[in-house]
């Protein structure tokens, strides 16, 4: 079959500890596979929101723990990563997380309707190397998927510590007519992940963009 986009963000293993491969086996409960299997979780919730790329999980879990009324939906491609995230959902145990393994954009493809408040991307993979800037999730066509996934109104918030991607992630917004700039967001600052940290410490800024969906 042939692959619809780039394959960069294909499911990976990544170096698993015991425990994330001990709490992989729970996957099954809490894995999302359809866009009707969310639509049947969100009638309990006041607002849907996509995590795009959780990485350890450390942000979804806080949010979902602080905002029991909301459901979030998590992808990441990195099972060490998903293993992560299981352990928070089991020790505090979270019902308002359910979690896409692998590419999200093979899920939004099949959406038929607008089905997110809020989708967050905090530092996507930047692809450093100029010959793999074509590989970035960040570009125009990932914009009309995202665009076609969120309700009237809805949000939009990236971020990234690379700053030829902020200038890229700039021109993509300017180039597309579906969302506007809003001043801030209730995902900027307020948790910073290890990760983030981590960018920060090495002299990186974080670039944040705040859109909502306007058309």
């Amino acid at each position: 079959m042939q692959y619809k986009f780039l394959p960069s963000f294909v499911q990976r293993k990544g170096r698993i500890t015991k425990s994330q491969e001990h709490n992989l086996l729970q996957l099954s409960k809490f894995e999302i596979n359809s866009c009707d299997q969310i639509v049947s979780e969100k009638e309990d919730f006041k607002k849907v929101i996509l995590e795009i790329g959780f990485g350890n999980g450390e942000h979804i879990s806080r949010l979902a723990k602080e905002n029991q009324q909301h459901l979030y939906i998590g992808s990441e491609v990195y099972m060490s990563g998903i293993g992560q995230l299981l352990g928070e959902i089991t020790k505090y145990n979270l019902n308002n997380i359910k979690i896409v393994k692998g590419d999200i954009r093979l899920l939004l493809d099949d959406l038929k309707s607008p089905l997110f408040d809020d989708v967050v991307i905090i530092c996507p993979d930047p692809w450093p190397k100029l010959k793999h800037h074509k590989r970035r999730m960040i570009n125009l066509d990932f914009f009309e998927l995202i665009h076609k996934s969120i309700n009237p109104n809805g949000h939009l918030f990236i971020s990234t510590d690379w700053e030829n991607y902020a200038e890229s992630i700039e021109e993509t917004i300017d180039s597309f007519e579906g969302f506007k700039i809003t001043n801030g967001s209730i995902y900027e600052g307020t948790f910073l992940t290890k990760f983030q940290q981590r960018a920060k410490k090495e002299g990186r800024k974080i670039h944040p963009f705040a859109l909502e969906k306007i058309s």
